[in-house]
Parts: structure tokens; sequence; C-alpha cells
């Protein structure tokens, strides 16, 4: 029998942090140099004092500045560094890109990260495509059955200010939902409160709530109708809020679920419309939700940028078929 190889211990490191990272919490800073290392373990070894930030003893919280020197200790890995199921490298259809950031148009059933019973997602499948990228982040999130305009920055600087502008209200966000039933054309604003829960296996569910509800958030969506069909609705919704689930939610409570949502929509339709029932010879077996437009200001240059996302093909197909009933 063969001896046991036996890998050498890795070495202490100093890192130089970037100026890109002005400004990073210790933790977060040490989580992407130690990839594939349990939280708990990077916590532990801030706690021991083995991480120092310029040969001092630093706080999880610690904020870094640029050119800080920061000890990164030998971490043994219990796993390989790319485990059996690693995220495949993939790339996908650019809208928008420059040194800042990426827009990407996201295909539905794919996840944007990580996590909840997902391998992998969106963001671990890029930065293994891209692995000269030095710094690659979502600046925000799309539901796993939504596609459509996703925005990813480059810097650090360009996520602070484009998540700024979303937190600030100043981006213009329009989703292409197709509804069931016949939308009221006087329904033009939904300001309902939204509360999030979680339950037992981590699985979100949003409810609306009264406007006083302790733990409900003010949420608004403008509704505008692009196309009436016999019995359902093509609706374009600009969120001026950003909840989880918020346009799946004011559309249920408006008395019209989204075509295809698993979550809170009409399950039985749904089947009706995956075996291509609903109608005649087309198969639908996706939520019809389509980020088809989004509006911000350009981190770096401030220059407005508007970029739009077509309607993915079987979305399209669906929206002929329904035109053709009329």
């Amino acid at each position: 029998m063969p001896p046991p190889v036996v890998e050498a211990a890795p070495a202490v490191r100093t890192v130089t942090v970037d100026a890109e990272f002005e400004g990073q919490r210790l933790d977060n800073f040490l989580l992407r140099e130690l990839k594939g290392v349990p939280k708990t373990h990077v916590y532990r070894i801030i706690r021991s004092g083995e991480v120092r930030v310029n040969k001092g003893r630093a706080s999880a919280d610690t904020k870094l500045a640029g050119g800080d020197l920061v000890r990164v200790p030998p971490v043994r890995m219990s796993a390989p560094a790319l485990p059996a199921d690693a995220a495949p490298p993939r790339e996908f259809p650019i809208l928008f890109e420059d040194e800042h950031l990426i827009a990407i148009d996201k295909p539905s059933g794919t996840a944007v990260h990580g996590g909840s019973g997902v391998s992998f997602g969106v963001i671990e499948q890029l930065r293994r495509a891209r692995p000269q990228q030095k710094y690659l982040e979502l600046v925000h999130r799309l539901d796993r059955e939504t596609s459509g305009i996703l925005l990813l920055a480059k810097k650090r600087s360009a996520l602070l200010a484009l998540q700024e502008q979303f937190r600030a209200r100043e981006t213009g966000k329009t989703y292409a939902a197709l509804v069931v039933g016949r939308w009221p054309a006087k329904l033009k604003v939904i300001d309902v409160a939204l509360h999030k829960t979680e339950d037992g296996g981590g699985e979100r569910r949003v409810y609306p709530v009264a406007d006083d509800h302790p733990d409900g958030q003010r949420s608004i969506s403008l509704v505008r109708i692009a196309q009436q069909f016999v019995d359902t609705a093509l609706l374009d919704v600009t969120i001026k809020t950003g909840r989880t689930h918020q346009i799946r939610v004011h559309l249920q409570h408006s008395g019209h679920v989204i075509v295809g949502d698993d979550k809170y929509g009409d399950f039985a339709l749904n089947k009706r419309y995956a075996r291509g029932e609903a109608v005649t010879g087309v198969r639908f077996e996706r939520m019809f939700l389509h980020a088809r437009q989004l509006a911000f200001d350009h981190p770096a240059t401030g220059e407005r940028l508007e970029l739009v996302a077509p309607l993915p093909p079987e979305c399209a197909a669906l929206v002929a078929a329904l035109a053709k009933q009329t």
C-alpha cells in the first residue's frame, strides 16, 4: 500500500488591501481571500487574534483602508478548493459591459447566487468563466424564475454607487408580466405593504398586510396594460420599491396571478400551460415575469443608461399565440 500523501501546510500570507476595497469590513475581505473556508472558521481566526491588520488585532467589523497590511494565517482546507459540484464556468448574454460593470440578460431558472438548496448561480459561474476578473459582485437580485436584466459590478466603487441608487429609488425598473384575467384599466397604482417571512427550511414567503402592520414595508408598483388578450393581460410593471416577490404578491393581491408562478399562482392552470393545453400547441413551463428595462446613472460617468432586454423566445411565442386568439 502506498504511503499517504502529506500536503505541506499553507504559509502565513500578508495581503495588501487594494484601494478598490477601501471601507470593506475585515470579515468580508477574508471571506473573499479564503474562498471555500467556512464562515465560522473565518470568524474564529479573527477572534483568536491570528488575523492582524497593520500588525495589530482587529475585529470582524474593522473597516479596511487602501494599503493596509492584513496577516492571513495558514488555514487547512477540509475539502478541496474546487469541490465536485463546483460551478461550471458560464457566460451570459451581455447587454452592456465596460471596466466598471456588466449587465446581463439572466435566463429563467438560473439562481443569481448559490444557497437555499442551490449549489451555484450566476455570480459563481461568471467568476469561474472569468478567473482574471479581480472583483465581481451582484448589484441586486432577481428571483430564480425571473428572467431579464441583472447588474454586476467589476469595481467596489461601482457596487456602492449603484446600490445607493437602488436604495434611493433612482433606478427605473420595469418588468413584463403576463397575468390571468382582464386587467382593470383604472388600476394603475398598487400601494400595498408587504411582510416577508421564512419557514423552518428558509423558504421565503411574502404576504400583503395593512399599512400599520408592525413588520410591513410600504411597497409601490405602477401598472400599465401593454396588451389585453381574451383571458390574460400582458402588463408593464414599474416598481418604485424593491421588495422580495413584490410584483408577484401585488398582482396576486389584485386578483390577477402571474402565469406560471409556482408560489403565488394558479397551480392547476400552470399545469395546463406546461402541457400546452391552455394555449393550444404552445407549451409554457416557466413564470412569465421578465425584467425588461432598467435605467440608472453610470457609476463613473454619471451618464443615464437605459437598458432593454427583449422578451425571451418562449415568452414571445406565447404572446404571439395569445394575440392570434383575440
